[in-house]
């Protein structure tokens, strides 16, 4: 039979916002899943975690960490995407990183980490960016490799035990409170300033700024393993999302659709991102509109899936910065026609 597991990371609204969200929201589909469930729970969050909710169950999910775990050091993604990108061999030797390239912003207060999803990095633009700091990481012994534009690795065994927050946990936060913590973090530190100062002058940038595009003015390391390959994990499939959320899925389930997941057997697990950006941002409108997309290219198939019994049970998994909540929903829960469909789980997150 046919289990899916699907995850919409900012589906669930800030609590000051939910009742005027929920009021113009138009989700059939998932009020159903939602109304008529089997199980449901909502698990809190620590604020002060280096990771996202989401993150961090992806990380339990995919089998990478043992449960119970803090996750105050960061979650150990890079190996899994490494493996993703075609790289087992190197990724079963030391301890690699997660480096992406990314833009700081200084406000009047403070300075931040910018969505890397701004960037907009081509491929020809982020192959001379690395090409100009593979030699300055190739000098202190720190192997660095290039994956894709947005996502590159970086072998540092003396940086196992530094404690690395996720961008998306970091972006539009004072970036202060999120830099890399440990006995090596100076040294962390002392080579980012080299590679800032070496991209500021770099021709890339003022090609970039001319075209109206964010500087690549600094990179953002985090996720780092050590950790040799699970021993089994569910499929995973992905829509929308980064470069490092993509390499965990098989390549054609990158840009996946529910009806290769329906075609499957056995647990897969589905992780729709397009719920993310909007979400970070407030962006409302979008936001509205992603989850509606969502409701019926992902949400209503399911549900009709679950009712023909093509599907033996729906897992959701929605999430926000503070919490994620789990719901079960399965044909006999499907039959509970006293139960109206309804958002009101998402009021109570």
């Amino acid at each position: 039979m046919t289990d899916i597991t699907l995850a919409l990371p900012f589906a669930l609204p800030p609590a000051e916002m939910a009742p005027h969200l929920l009021r113009a929201l138009q989700a059939p589909a998932l009020a159903a899943l939602l109304g008529r469930h089997s199980q449901q729970q909502l698990h809190s969050f620590t604020q002060h975690s280096r990771v996202l909710p989401h993150e961090a169950w992806l990380a339990r999910t995919l089998d990478l960490v043992p449960s119970p775990i803090t996750f105050q050091t960061g979650a150990p993604l890079a190996g899994a995407c490494m493996r993703g990108c075609g790289l087992s061999a190197q990724a079963a030797a030391g301890h690699w990183l997660i480096l992406q390239p990314a833009h700081i912003q200084v406000s009047s207060t403070h300075p931040s980490l910018a969505d890397p999803r701004a960037l907009q990095l081509d491929e020809a633009d982020a192959r001379a960016l690395y090409d100009a700091a593979r030699p300055y990481f190739e000098e202190l012994g720190k192997p660095l490799l290039f994956a894709a534009p947005g996502l590159w690795f970086v072998r540092a065994d003396d940086w196992a035990e530094l404690a690395t927050a996720s961008p998306d946990s970091v972006v539009n936060q004072n970036l202060g409170d999120w830099l890399p913590e440990g006995d090596r973090a100076r040294d962390y530190r002392r080579l980012q300033n080299e590679i800032q100062m070496l991209w500021h002058q770099h021709p890339v940038n003022a090609a970039r700024e001319a075209r109206g595009l964010p500087s690549v003015n600094s990179y953002w390391c985090w996720g780092g393993s050590s950790n040799a390959a699970p021993a089994s994990a569910p499929t995973l499939a992905v829509s929308g999302g980064p470069s490092w959320l993509q390499a965990l899925a098989a390549p054609e389930l990158r840009q996946a659709s529910v009806d290769q997941l329906l075609a499957r057997p056995g647990h897969s697990v589905a992780v729709v991102a397009d719920l993310i950006a909007p979400g970070q941002a407030s962006e409302w409108a979008e936001w509205i509109a992603a989850l509606q997309h969502i409701d019926q290219h992902w949400c209503a198939p399911l549900l009709a899936a679950l009712k023909d019994g093509r599907v033996g049970r729906v897992h959701l998994m929605l999430s926000h910065r503070e919490s994620w909540l789990e719901v079960i929903s399965t044909k006999m829960a499907q039959r509970k026609f006293w139960r109206q469909p309804n958002l009101n789980l998402l009021k109570q997150a």
